[in-house]
């Protein structure tokens, strides 16, 4: 599940976040949000965001030197949801776009230029001369990339800081395909590789306006160990280049982002500020004031903070095992049901009345609506007994999970609420209607083929 190292958020903090969470599925029940007609939801806590921007930023600042700019960019791609970017935006986070729409997301949701990111290992020449117009920030992937912008460079003046993603091939993590340091990984320049790291360092002492320097090595099962090293690596390779330049050429490091989540429990572990203080240590030149810093975190700062949940259809046995099929499957928790032994979700029962299920505990499957066998959001799980009519809710899916919809059977996708306190919604997504999936499906088109 990550690096543990243990946990500066108290009990009382996490015990809040899911009083929260207990006091939203009541109400989205009261309120008619989940019912037999909306039997599955996405809810998504506002308090516990600004929390995590807020810590995020400070962790930062706890350790940085006075005056020195830092940008925290959300890796869009984790909830590609405009009013969660809005959100963000407002607490002083940033957006890193890896795509045409997610460029469009993060405009949509006004994020400016100067704290926008553009990063992909497959930029069109539209792409890059779009980022370039805007004055978004472009961590090129590689050389035939670097070579497409200096054909732009020369045909255009444009504020965009450009920078060169390297991979310093350190290892995998634990989740093999989120390894982004491998030998192979398909991002960036592999600095170990024969001639790289040369060709790395001539490349920005022949261009002065390559101004910055990204690497990425963390994800879901990478240790902060290792994210350290990726930061050190990059941080050795920049005072390298500036040394070489006789000037200090690369003025920002783009870090990145992927600090592991843990899906174990409500405890927040590792946190921001242990990640900046190991960072510290371990690199103290990073915080000097000599450089301006990049992140990009995205899984961390809104998966504890999102919950789907969904009513028990019906409830059987098999083969002497208890089964509630429910309407939250593959549709909205595709990594989970293919890959359970990677992604595990802690599943809280919930009664009819929305109110935290008691009663003795049995071991269950919590299944899902699609048609095969494997769509389960939990196997084998102990807990209060799910009955028809129940709710059972997947608790930390507000990264990567509801607003990733995989259209398995036509399913549509769920509504997305923000709570506060007291149980005040908003409405972040409208739920997909069924002339809206045939409208996806072509439906306008019905006669194309015939």
């Amino acid at each position: 599940m990550g690096a543990h190292i243990g946990t500066e958020e108290t009990d009382g903090s996490g015990a809040a976040r899911a009083a929260r969470r207990d006091e939203a599925v009541r109400a989205a029940v009261d309120q008619g949000l989940l019912g037999p007609d909306s039997p599955v939801v996405a809810l998504l806590d506002v308090t516990g965001i600004r929390e995590s921007a807020a810590a995020l930023r400070a962790a930062f600042e706890a350790v940085t030197a006075p005056g020195t700019a830092v940008l925290h960019a959300f890796a869009v791609k984790a909830t590609p949801l405009v009013p969660v970017l809005r959100l963000l935006r407002e607490e002083g986070i940033g957006a890193e776009v890896a795509s045409p729409g997610e460029l469009a997301l993060a405009r949509a949701a006004g994020v400016p230029a100067e704290m926008t990111v553009l990063d992909s290992p497959a930029k069109t020449p539209a792409e890059l001369r779009e980022a370039l117009d805007l004055g978004i920030a472009v961590n090129a992937d590689n050389p035939q990339e670097l070579t497409r912008l200096d054909a732009l460079m020369r045909s255009a003046t444009s504020r965009s800081p450009i920078g060169i993603r390297v991979n310093p091939q350190l290892g995998a993590g634990s989740i093999e395909a989120l390894s982004t340091a491998t030998a192979t990984s398909k991002f960036g320049v592999a600095l170990r590789d024969e001639g790289a790291r040369e060709w790395v360092v001539r490349a920005y002492l022949d261009r002065p306006w390559l101004t910055r320097l990204h690497a990425h090595t963390g994800s879901q099962g990478v240790p902060l160990s290792l994210m350290v090293r990726g930061a050190a690596e990059t941080y050795a390779l920049a005072e390298e280049i500036n040394r070489r330049a006789g000037r200090r050429q690369v003025d920002t490091l783009d870090i990145g982002g992927g600090l592991p989540v843990n899906f174990a429990s409500e405890a927040t572990t590792p946190t921001y500020a242990q990640y900046a203080r190991m960072l510290a240590g371990e690199v103290p030149g990073l915080f000097g004031g000599r450089y301006g810093l990049v992140t990009e975190f995205g899984r961390s700062l809104l998966a504890e903070h999102g919950t789907v949940v969904a009513r028990v259809e019906y409830a059987k046995r098999s083969g002497g095992r208890a089964v509630a099929v429910t309407h939250a499957g593959v549709q909205v928790a595709a990594r989970t049901v293919y890959a359970p032994q990677n992604w595990p979700l802690r599943i809280a029962a919930y009664d009819a009345k929305g109110r935290p299920k008691e009663g003795p505990v049995v071991v269950q499957d919590v299944a899902g609506p699609a048609c095969f066998a494997g769509d389960l959001l939990a196997e084998g799980r102990s807990m209060p007994l799910l009955e028809q009519g129940d709710y059972a809710a997947a608790l930390d899916t507000g990264a990567y999970y509801f607003a990733h919809h995989y259209a398995y059977n036509s399913l549509a996708r769920p509504g997305v609420y923000g709570f506060w306190p007291g149980g005040r919604f908003a409405v972040v997504r409208e739920a997909q209607t069924v002339r809206e999936v045939v409208a996806e499906s072509g439906g306008a088109q019905v006669d194309a083929l015939t």
